[in-house]
C-alpha cells in the first residue's frame, strides 16, 4: 500500500512546473546547487526557489548538506536529487557505466597512476586552449573546475572575481585551490590512483597548457580533507 502513496507524491512534487524546471537543473548539475544558483540559472527570486526546494525534500526527492560559505554568518544548503529519487529519464545511465568498466579494465590491464595522470594532462591541455585569453591561470582553472562540479574554492575562502586571483599570482603568492566536492568520489574511493592520478594529470595540463604558472603538492583523498592543490607562479 506504500509504494502507490510515495509514487503518488513524487508526482505531485513534480507537477508544478517550476519544480521540474529546478529538479530538472539539479539532477542535470554535476554537484550540488544553492539556493542562489538554482534562482540565477532559472532567472527566479530565491524566495520563489526555496519553497519548493522544501516540497520536492519532503517528496524525498532531494538531499540537502549544510556548509559554512552562505551568507554572513548563515549556513549555506546545497541541494541534490536524492540517491533513491526516481530518474524520471532524467539521467543517462551509460555514463557512469560506461566509466566504471573503463576504469575496470584500465584495473585489468595494469594500468598505472602515471598512465592515468599522462591521459588527464592530454585533456587538461584540450580544455585550457579556450581559456587562452584569460586574465589569469588561477581563474582559467577555478573556471573550469566549477564547470566539471568540483566546487573549487581559494585558501579559506569562496571563489571571487578576478580581482583576487589575479592578485595572489601577481604578489608571486602561491594559491592553494581546494575541492569542496569531487564528482567522481564514488569511484575515486574504488579506484583512488587511477581517479586521483586523472585528476592530478588534468590540473597539471591545464595550467601547464596556460604557461605562466605551476602546480605543486596535489593532495588527494587518500592523504587529505579537502583534496587540493598548489598552484604557483612561474
Amino acid at each position: 500500500m506504500s509504494e502507490p502513496s510515495v509514487n503518488l507524491d513524487v508526482l505531485k512534487a513534480l507537477g508544478d512546473n517550476t519544480r521540474y524546471a529546478i529538479y530538472l537543473e539539479l539532477a542535470r548539475s554535476p554537484r550540488p546547487l544553492a539556493t542562489a544558483d538554482i534562482a540565477e540559472s532559472l532567472q527566479l527570486h530565491a524566495n520563489t526557489v526555496r519553497p519548493h526546494l522544501e516540497r520536492m525534500r519532503d517528496a524525498g526527492l532531494l538531499d540537502v548538506e549544510v556548509g559554512g560559505r552562505g551568507d554572513v554568518g548563515r549556513p549555506q544548503h546545497r541541494y541534490s536529487v536524492a540517491a533513491d529519487a526516481p530518474s524520471l529519464g532524467l539521467e543517462p545511465p551509460s555514463v557512469p557505466v560506461l566509466a566504471r568498466m573503463v576504469l575496470s579494465m584500465a584495473k585489468r590491464l595494469q594500468a598505472s597512476a602515471a598512465d592515468a595522470e599522462a591521459v588527464g594532462a592530454d585533456e587538461g591541455r584540450a580544455r585550457a586552449r579556450p581559456y587562452a585569453s584569460a586574465p589569469s591561470t588561477l581563474e582559467a582553472l577555478v573556471s573550469d573546475l566549477d564547470r566539471l562540479g568540483f566546487d573549487p574554492f581559494v585558501t579559506d575562502a569562496p571563489i571571487q572575481p578576478s580581482s583576487l586571483l589575479d592578485e595572489l599570482l601577481e604578489d608571486d603568492t602561491d594559491a592553494v585551490v581546494a575541492f569542496a566536492h569531487c564528482p567522481f568520489v564514488e569511484l575515486a574511493q574504488e579506484h583512488p590512483e587511477l581517479v586521483c592520478g586523472l585528476h592530478r594529470g588534468l590540473v597539471a595540463g591545464f595550467v601547464a597548457q596556460m604557461g605562466d604558472a605551476e602546480t605543486r603538492d596535489f593532495c588527494t583523498l587518500t592523504s587529505r580533507t579537502p583534496c587540493q592543490v598548489t598552484v604557483a607562479a612561474r
